[in-house]
């Protein structure tokens, strides 16, 4: 059974930081490229940013330069580090996993960030 968990999310205020983090099982992690997306009330879910299985990362626009995701293989394990948090970065938080090769994607259950005064 493939299981993401997140792990991570709160209330922060503008400016502020937050780790977030996904560990994976069932899966064999590092053939997986690896994402996070957020969903924020009213709106589609986004791309945030993806690690390839091979560690190259891309972010969306709105993120670059503040955000970076990382994996760590061994521990089955993607971060996404957010810095200078605003609150237009308020959102659900999703940990995704997609194998390049056969195309199966698995999701987490999601993790709350919220960036508040």
């Amino acid at each position: 059974q493939v299981q993401l968990v997140e792990s991570g999310g709160g209330l922060v205020q503008p400016g502020g930081s937050l780790r977030l983090s996904c560990v994976g099982s069932g899966i064999i992690f590092s053939i997986y490229g690896m994402g996070w997306y957020r969903q924020a009330p009213g709106k589609q879910r986004e791309l945030v940013a993806y690690i390839s299985n091979g560690g190259r990362a891309d972010y969306l626009d709105s993120v670059q330069g503040r955000f970076t995701i990382s994996r760590e293989n061994a521990k089955n394990t993607v971060h996404l580090q957010m810095n200078s948090l605003k609150p237009e970065d308020t959102a659900v938080y999703y940990c995704n996993a997609k194998n390049p090769f056969s195309l199966s994607v698995y999701w987490g259950q999601g993790t709350q960030v919220t960036v508040s005064s």
